[in-house]
């Protein structure tokens, strides 16, 4: 018996309830992740001029990571959310993590030596409050419990986590463990966020979103001492503050987003002209460890753009800048930059599940910075001594295979011009390999 066009308009009216039913996750009210993440890297011998305390080294050196990292995450009334991460970590960086502003590899930050060892990197309570609008469903994954938001909402997060969680996210470039390994290319090289030395801090976020439009502030606390593990809980003397605005879009039906950021720190910073001034005085070399004696502020800003071309290739771009007159207190020594770069699947090549990277950053110094370098000033990763000043540029390219269900390997490698922004040194390349597991 045939079905009428009517009819069959009515079945399907009846049945979509249950075909939403059946797309949307089953909320959970716990879960349990796990990465591994083990990074290689060899740099081939170079030439240069001259080398400082904080240069690079000219010659042939490997380096490695290994990250491991569980994701323990608990329902604990409607709304809320609350997750523990304990890490492991250990590694040795090439030239004990000098002589760059771009660092070749974004998961050194959390070693500390050859000796594995096991800390807390994340213990934060996410609480959300819908407000209506569309349903958005939310998959299961690392920090994220399955179930559905509305798209007009209110998430208030704290706790101990890293700023980059939330703040300045990329689809396409935001994550060392499976895309882009550089430093100036996960995030914005300018933007010094409050961090420890493994790029974790506490501190509490609150965003608003309403449908294609997001916006999201928060402050979080500083390191005692610059790039230092121990933090400085005086939360009102010393932190670092942001705001981001966000919007989604589409061109040509293919999603992306926009996303501008602020952002502001405060803590016992030394300013480059107070040591250039004391070098004058005293007829020394300058030092920023002997003009680290008040309160300053820094401040900059940074544009965010991701874009899909199709369902197999995305884009992304960053530019960012910050006001150089203070010493790096918690990420890079970039004070300018920009990047940009693509990301293919492999579905062209029946490889869905693989990755091709490409990208490219260009990274700069602030006029008072280059003055305090080239008088033979030492910052806390870069000083050769001396400086003829020319931009950092740096190419990455990767291919990231699928080995198995859970398991990934990628093959990288990085071209990097005027390394710590020296024109009489380089340029350097540096090979990596990566093995990476999640489930």
């Amino acid at each position: 018996m045939g079905v009428s066009a009517s009819g069959a308009a009515v079945l399907i009216v009846a049945l979509l309830p249950a075909l939403v039913r059946a797309q949307t996750p089953e909320p959970e009210s716990w879960n349990a992740k796990f990465q591994a993440t083990y990074v290689w890297q060899g740099k081939r011998p170079f030439s240069a001029a001259y080398s400082g305390r904080n240069s690079l080294t000219v010659d042939d050196e490997d380096s490695y990571s290994f990250t491991a990292t569980a994701a323990l995450g608990f329902r604990p009334w409607k709304g809320g959310e609350l997750y523990v991460n304990p890490e492991a970590a250990q590694g040795v960086p090439l030239s004990g993590l000098t002589g760059l502003g771009g660092f070749t590899n974004g998961e050194i930050a959390r070693t500390a030596g050859p000796t594995l060892k096991l800390y807390r990197a994340r213990l934060f309570l996410r609480q959300t409050w819908g407000m209506g609008g569309e349903q958005q469903v939310v998959e299961s994954d690392a920090n994220q419990l399955a179930g559905v938001v509305d798209q007009r909402r209110w998430v208030l997060t704290a706790g101990n986590l890293s700023v980059i969680d939330i703040f300045d996210d990329n689809a396409y470039s935001h994550d060392p463990r499976t895309q882009f390994l550089n430093w100036s290319l996960f995030t914005h090289g300018a933007y010094d966020f409050a961090a420890d030395a493994r790029g974790y801090s506490w501190g509490v976020a609150l965003e608003w979103y309403r449908d294609a439009w997001a916006v999201r502030a928060g402050r979080f606390i500083q390191p005692r001492q610059p790039n230092q593990q121990q933090l400085d809980r005086d939360i009102f003397q010393h932190y670092g503050d942001q705001i981001e605005f966000e919007h989604a879009h589409a061109i040509g039906d293919q999603p992306g987003k926009l996303r501008v950021l602020l952002f502001r720190n405060r803590a016992k910073m030394s300013r480059f002209q107070d040591a250039l001034d004391l070098a004058a005085q005293t007829g020394g070399t300058p030092d920023i460890n002997a003009v680290r004696t008040g309160e300053q502020s820094k401040h900059g800003f940074g544009l965010n753009v991701e874009q899909a071309v199709s369902s197999d290739i995305g884009l992304f771009a960053r530019a960012s800048w910050a006001d150089g007159r203070t010493e790096t207190y918690a990420f890079t020594e970039i004070d300018r930059s920009l990047s940009g770069g693509v990301l293919i699947k492999g579905s062209a090549w029946k490889r869905g599940q693989d990755n091709v990277g490409i990208a490219v950053a260009r990274n700069g110094l602030s006029q008072v910075r280059r003055n305090y370098l080239a008088a033979g000033g030492f910052g806390f990763f870069i000083g050769d001594g001396r400086l003829n000043y020319r931009p950092e540029a740096i190419l990455e390219v990767f291919y990231n295979a699928r080995l198995a269900k859970a398991a990934w390997v990628t093959l990288d490698w990085q071209h990097i011009l005027n390394p710590a922004y020296n024109a009489d040194r380089g340029p350097a390349d540096v090979a990596s390999v990566r093995l990476h597991t999640e489930f």
